[in-house]
């Protein structure tokens, strides 16, 4: 682990340089020893793949006490007491209406649609950060067979809640934007919600299992969130159920 300055308000927390889960594990751990300690109000925190940000006021923090508690914290780690975070079931239509670019991941992996399904929905992804858009999670666990280019020409406007697949990566649009992942489905879950008290569903370190779903299903949760219901809640509920 090595801590470098940013100017004289932060510093990047560096792990190994690889994407693996027990290097997130160390991550999680000392964002989340940092976020229960006293000086919490004071910091940001930005988890990523292999590093941590870690944004104060220097008036109000000492970059020295700062320093020394995250090498202690980390001395204290354990591997095995690796904490999990929350597992998320997210329902997703994978028909044709969703998933424009499913007959070009079959026709370059060489796998028929429902292959292809069974393939994305089998792993639990972790999520290793969030970015690019509020709440857009880097997941890891992707099956190789499943590894696609992005588009040559990207879209200008990709639905909320599309997921594509991205050379090694899959992921959930939270909203409305342009974007070159290929599109295989949809799901109704709002991953990003300005009207929630928690606008975005999940965090860093938490899981996500894809469910698929008809259309017909697809048009039902819809209808719920129009009416006001909590269909994320919902489908943790519903689609949680034997996973």
């Amino acid at each position: 682990m090595k801590i470098k300055p940013i100017g004289d308000q932060g510093f990047l927390v560096e792990f190994e340089q690889e994407i693996s889960p027990v290097i997130h594990g160390k991550i999680i751990y000392l964002y989340r020893t940092l976020k229960a300690s006293k000086l919490s109000n004071h910091l940001e925190l930005v988890p990523s793949y292999s590093s941590l940000l870690v944004l104060f006021h220097p008036l109000l923090v000492s970059y020295k006490k700062l320093e020394k508690q995250i090498y202690q914290s980390m001395k204290e780690y354990r591997d095995e007491e690796r904490q999990q975070g929350q597992l998320f079931h997210i329902p997703v239509c994978y028909e044709e209406d969703f998933g424009q670019d499913m007959e070009m991941v079959c026709s370059h992996t060489g796998y028929t649609r429902e292959e292809v399904i069974k393939l994305h929905t089998a792993p639990q992804y972790l999520i290793y950060m969030l970015g690019f858009l509020p709440g857009f999670p880097y997941l890891g666990g992707l099956d190789k067979i499943l590894h696609t280019p992005r588009l040559a020409n990207p879209r200008t406007k990709i639905p909320a809640g599309s997921v594509g697949i991205g050379g090694a990566q899959t992921g959930i649009y939270p909203i409305e934007s342009p974007g070159g992942w290929q599109l295989i489905g949809r799901t109704p879950v709002k991953t990003y919600d300005v009207n929630r008290k928690e606008p975005i569903l999940f965090k860093a370190g938490d899981s996500i299992c894809f469910v698929p779903i008809t259309k017909h299903e697809f048009e039902k949760l819809e209808e719920r969130q129009i009416k006001g219901e909590n269909v994320a809640i919902i489908c943790q509920e519903e689609y949680g159920r034997g996973h």
